[in-house]
């Protein structure tokens, strides 16, 4: 790379920094930081997500908010072809999105969608239920209809194999500065039949999120596959299997923790990963989840391997060798 171009690229790096950090002490960042001071995160998953829903709609009802929030970044831009936003961006063949803010309770991103992409491109053939709520404020409508579908809520017996389809909704006409509220534990929605690009602010709520989002066949409507909502429990179980390969027989307590974690799913992975590690120090702990494991799946799995691994427990024991 030319020098004079690498030493620009620096200062417009150190200008940027400078830029972005008064940012953050801006009227319109410190209103957003307000608005969800004391709402519970995903630390608390038991927490209700009305306090935090409540105050995005409130946040994006005001059109103003966004402009001033945006306005210092876009007089930066403007001025210094270098500059770069302090936003997260992400694309795909359909849309183009950056993440504005960030906290514990709330993360607020701003979309493109572009209608030529959606007239060239197939229809997704899949739906995901998100398992977040959602509060969407339309600023650009494009024409395009809400398409949406209903499923039943997660409960702490949910089973895939067992899972119901879910059903088509009556699909709605968005319009300019349309605000309109998404449980995504229950709801499911695709932007469709776009004239225009559709520009979005979408506020997703972290209390509340239900352990597994869920993707159906748009075709059939039947349940495909289900997937963390959260990847706290995902690292969790990446964690747990680092352990496992590296022999941490001392880090039993790690995964006695985890097969009492709120989700099933990653109860169950940690019990397989100790098994694998350290089976004997396992066993109670397996044989207690086989007797009462709040979730039916989980019990059945136990009952399974329980007599299995003390089938090779014992055979181990009579050959030390």
């Amino acid at each position: 790379m030319d020098a004079t171009i690498c030493a620009a690229l620096l200062a417009a790096r150190e200008r940027s920094a400078r830029t972005n950090a008064a940012w953050r002490t801006s009227a319109a960042y410190r209103a957003a930081t307000d608005a969800f001071a004391g709402c519970p995160g995903p630390d608390n998953p038991a927490g209700a997500p009305e306090a935090a829903t409540a105050r995005a709609e409130a946040l994006l009802a005001d059109g103003g908010w966004v402009e001033a929030l945006l306005a210092p970044l876009v007089t930066a831009l403007a001025g210094d072809p270098f500059f770069e936003p302090p936003f997260k961006v992400h694309r795909d063949a359909l849309r183009i999105g950056a993440v504005l803010f960030d906290c514990p309770a709330a993360s607020i991103a701003a979309s493109v969608t572009r209608a030529s992409a959606m007239a060239a491109l197939p229809p997704p053939a899949t739906i995901v239920f998100t398992g977040r709520v959602s509060i969407t404020r339309t600023i650009r409508a494009g024409g395009a209809h809400l398409a949406r579908w209903w499923a039943e809520p997660i409960d702490a017996q949910f089973r895939a194999d067992e899972a119901p389809q879910c059903t088509a909704l009556e699909p709605i006409a968005l319009r300019d500065g349309m605000l309109h509220r998404t449980d995504g534990r229950r709801e499911a929605q695709l932007i469709r039949d776009a004239a225009g690009d559709v520009v979005t602010l979408v506020a997703t709520i972290r209390a509340g999120a239900a352990p597994l989002l869920r993707e159906y066949d748009r075709a059939s409507r039947a349940l495909l596959r289900v997937g963390d909502g959260d990847d706290r429990p995902s690292r969790i179980g990446m964690l747990l299997h680092l352990l496992r390969v590296a022999g941490r027989t001392d880090a039993s307590p790690c995964f006695a923790a985890a097969t009492e974690a709120p989700q099933f799913h990653l109860r169950w992975a940690a019990m397989r990963e100790w098994l694998a590690l350290d089976a004997a120090a396992a066993l109670p702990r397996l044989a207690t989840m086989a007797r009462s494991d709040a979730h039916a799946e989980v019990r059945a799995a136990a009952t399974r391997m329980l007599p299995v691994v003390a089938q090779r427990l014992a055979e181990a024991a009579r050959c030390p060798g």
